[in-house]
């Protein structure tokens, strides 16, 4: 059913209370009113600063009545026709022992008639009293075709501002913005920022600006061509007869070993926006703003669909105990649910480094479509490790013994390798002298890679993963 289909469905059905979390009021009663073309009630809204007033379709009257809340609900109650009354940030007033029990009268139809009461407001909060009554709706954004209209019409009006000047629409980039006289594939990149921008704004989520390309990436060839085996099927957004939409990954790993690297490497193999979630930064002192805080992240990841959403170190967000008075667990049971439940194209790429701090449900099969295991990188890995970095600091890799170096660094992950090659250019800068192998090994010999100073541990996790895991490379 369309956006436009559920609401008449709700007033046809009388539905008492509807609330609607959104900024754009103006167009919600533009919703409203499209409504009351296929099903006719009497329409009013209501704000603190105007009072009551009438606004059909083809009819908008002049306040009426007291603006306070109470004396608008006696109003409502007295009413001797059904209608649809749109209150704008009334929310706050609920608390109010007398207007609960207003609101309470009105939707038990007790010298009523069946109104339907709209809750609108940026963030609609309700007394539990009321909460368990109301029906939320989520106004829906433009689809496609609605888009592409949207566009044309920009276009248009580009063209009458600039004298006439033609703008070429590429319908692919149907929610580009006019800006050169050009809408093509080179502009979406700005776009998917700017969208980000409109549409996220809580600081739950992250724009990764800096995406890695595959070829960025040491290793991890089998991850590699399972992105590649998927990204036209999660592109098109179609999948073929008997396959699903690839839906997320996890990755677990040795810290340092690049599963950063790889989750901003698979947003550019499928050619889409990445996104990070930082779900410690979720955790509110206040009840329930934590699961709020989780809805309102998820939601903007799905209006940015499609997208890659990185949620970095999962294990910090989601326990298995209760030590935080229930609140990981609600966040886990929500997470669990929205990852089995949602249509969108929205692929997650969660990562994690304590195996022994994941709770099972969150393993069990079929929440990810695959689980890797991103090991310390072996003497190939090592030397592709050596040739990115020093390339990217400007330095050839023909000049030196990338071999010998991967025999040096066993042991070593990613990130160990860089801060190597990061501490033995100081030395060399400080003495004036260029980086040689044999400086790059001082550093290597003087280092003590995590493998060794907590092999116990990295070692527990490498045989907790075989034959558990499929390795990443």
């Amino acid at each position: 059913m369309s956006e436009l289909q559920d609401l008449v469905a709700l007033i046809r059905a009388n539905t008492p209370l509807i609330v609607i979390e959104t900024r754009d009021e103006a167009r919600v009663v533009e919703l409203f009113r499209q409504a009351l073309m296929q099903v006719w009630r009497a329409m009013y809204r209501w704000s603190i600063t105007e009072g009551l007033r009438r606004i059909d379709i083809d009819r908008e009257d002049a306040a009426e009545g007291a603006p306070d809340m109470s004396s608008t609900m006696a109003s409502i109650r007295a009413a001797g026709q059904r209608g649809v009354y749109l209150l704008f940030d009334a929310h706050p007033f609920l608390g109010a022992a007398m207007t609960q029990r207003q609101v309470r009268e009105i939707i038990d139809r007790r010298g009523s008639q069946p109104h339907v009461l709209v809750l609108v407001g940026h963030v609609v909060e309700l007394p539990p009293e009321l909460e368990s009554l109301a029906v939320r709706y989520r106004p829906r954004l433009p689809d496609a075709n609605a888009l592409l209209k949207l566009v044309r019409q920009q276009a248009e009006d580009y063209a009458r501002e600039h004298g006439g000047k033609r703008v070429q629409v590429d319908g692919e980039a149907v929610q580009q913005i006019v800006r050169d006289g050009a809408l093509g594939a080179d502009d979406l990149p700005e776009l998917a920022k700017l969208k980000f921008e409109l549409l996220s704004r809580s600081g739950h989520l992250h724009y990764e600006y800096d995406s890695a390309r595959m070829d960025d990436v040491a290793g991890a060839r089998r991850l590699k061509r399972w992105v590649e085996q998927r990204r036209g099927v999660f592109a098109s957004g179609e999948a073929p007869p008997g396959l699903d939409l690839p839906k997320g990954m996890l990755l677990l790993g040795v810290q340092g070993c690049g599963k950063s690297m790889l989750a901003k490497a698979v947003a550019s193999g499928f050619g889409v926006p990445l996104v990070r979630l930082d779900i410690g930064a979720l955790y509110n002192k206040f009840h329930g703003e934590t699961e709020r805080n989780l809805r309102e992240a998820l939601d903007a990841a799905e209006r940015l669909a499609p997208c890659v959403l990185w949620i970095d170190e999962i294990e910090k967000g989601i326990s298995a105990d209760d030590s935080d008075g229930g609140v990981s667990r609600r966040v886990q049971g929500h997470l669990l649910t929205w990852m089995a439940e949602r249509n969108s194209r929205v692929f997650i790429v969660a990562t994690a480094n304590q195996v022994d701090a994941l709770p099972p449900e969150l393993l069990r099969k079929g929440r990810f479509d695959e689980v890797f295991f991103v090991d310390l990188p072996d003497a190939d890995s090592r030397q592709q490790l050596f040739a990115l970095h020093l390339r990217k600091r400007m330095l050839d890799p023909a000049r030196f013994d990338l071999g010998g170096l991967a025999g040096a660094s066993d042991g070593f992950s990613g990130a160990e390798i860089e801060q190597a090659i990061v501490s033995a250019l100081y030395a060399a800068h400080a003495t004036g002298a260029a980086l040689t192998d044999f400086s790059l090994r001082a550093e290597l010999k003087q280092a003590r890679p995590l493998s060794v100073l907590m092999a116990e541990q990295v070692e527990a996790l490498r045989e907790w993963a075989r034959g558990r895991t499929v390795p990443a490379d």
